[in-house]
């Protein structure tokens, strides 16, 4: 995690509203580009990113969260409104141009089956709909009658 990076998700953590927005905010970025940061074929020392961005996180947030926590969060129902904020996307396109919008969808189903190979549970709820509709509004489908 390099100080550009850092000082871009503070920048886009300044532009929420509330410190409960502020603090979603910083977590879905750092979340998508934590993963987004994972598409190389370079070899990962996953201990080495993983220490670098749980200090940078301690130091954000405070103690108890790490990056384990905002993966996890990353799966909970709350991300879905900070995916869904116009000034989120805004912000997050402004301050991450190298990480497309319509990267985000897989993103997050990656995240999911991470969690599911770890619990054995399969992925549902509001992240894996939110998926879903994305999926289908990307390749031009009508959206079911019905859903959200």
């Amino acid at each position: 995690m390099n100080p550009a990076t850092q000082d871009k998700l503070l920048l886009l953590m300044r532009e929420g509203r509330s410190r409960a927005e502020s603090t979603d905010w910083f977590r879905v970025a750092l979340g998508l580009v934590y993963l987004a940061n994972l598409m190389t074929e370079e070899a990962i020392d996953f201990k080495q990113v993983d220490r670098a961005y749980n200090r940078f996180i301690y130091h954000t947030l405070g103690p108890g969260h790490t990056i384990t926590s905002v993966l996890q969060f990353m799966s909970g129902a709350r991300v879905v409104p900070t995916v869904e904020c116009e000034r989120f996307m805004d912000a997050f396109r402004r301050q991450f141009p190298d990480v497309p919008q319509a990267s985000i969808p897989f993103l997050l189903e990656l995240n999911l089956g991470v969690a599911k190979n770890i619990s054995g549970i399969e992925p549902e709820g509001p992240v894996a709909d939110w998926i879903a509709r994305s999926k289908g509004q990307a390749s031009g489908e009508a959206p079911e009658p019905g859903s959200p």
